[in-house]
């Protein structure tokens, strides 16, 4: 095993009891209807309190499928199964999910001005899903083994699929690794990932867009 994958795998361990300051504290995966809540999102597990639109509170929302689930809308009914996603904007509003687990992602609308790296890289290998005026959401995904080039994010937020990958990282600037959790709010970045796990990386990504300037 290379010295730089043992530092990757030594760190991480250190993460399990000491926090990192690096990257914004998260809720980890606890019982309970809250999953995440700060100035940008509020995200719901197994509950739509969001479900009816509401002007400056409930607008662009998201419901993220982890299991097969069925969400009306009006005389409408959608079936989605675990990583597939049902985007909703200020006009509609749906009845909560039916069936298995999912989470409700509502981004708040007058959230603080969206923080993104000095240098936008789009990243390779990931599967597009939804492209918005504000926001896009897609599947980030890399095989076990394989890199994903020198690429940036802003604020966004994960919701994994796939737990269990390790994940090597090389962050500009540099970073200490971070131990996840399912649903996590990840700060703007400029790294190159390699999956140094035996199990494919599955991320659901719903990712802010740069300001306008």
């Amino acid at each position: 095993m290379s010295g730089r994958i043992l530092a990757a795998a030594a760190a991480l361990a250190a993460g399990l009891t000491a926090p990192c300051a690096w990257a914004q504290a998260t809720p980890r995966d606890e019982p309970g209807p809250v999953a995440l809540d700060n100035d940008y999102v509020r995200v719901a597990r197994n509950a739509a309190p969001c479900a009816q639109t509401a002007a400056g509170s409930c607008e662009d929302r998201v419901i993220v499928a982890m299991d097969k689930i069925e969400i009306r809308v009006g005389n409408t009914r959608r079936k989605l199964t675990r990583g597939q996603v049902a985007v909703f904007d200020r006009s509609q509003s749906y009845a909560p999910p039916q069936g298995g687990a999912y989470f409700e992602v509502a981004i708040k609308p007058n959230h603080p001005p969206v923080k993104s790296p000095p240098e936008m890289i789009p990243p390779e290998k990931n599967q597009p899903i939804y492209d918005g005026e504000r926001f896009f959401v897609y599947i980030e995904q890399l095989a076990p083994g394989d890199i994903r080039a020198r690429h940036s994010h802003s604020q966004r937020v994960e919701i994994r699929l796939n737990v269990g990958p390790l994940l090597d990282q090389w962050f500009d600037p540099p970073a200490p690794p971070v131990i996840p959790s399912i649903v996590n709010f990840r700060q703007a970045t400029i790294h190159t990932t390699r999956n140094i796990g035996d199990m494919p990386l599955r991320n659901l990504i719903i990712e802010f867009k740069p300001e306008r300037r």
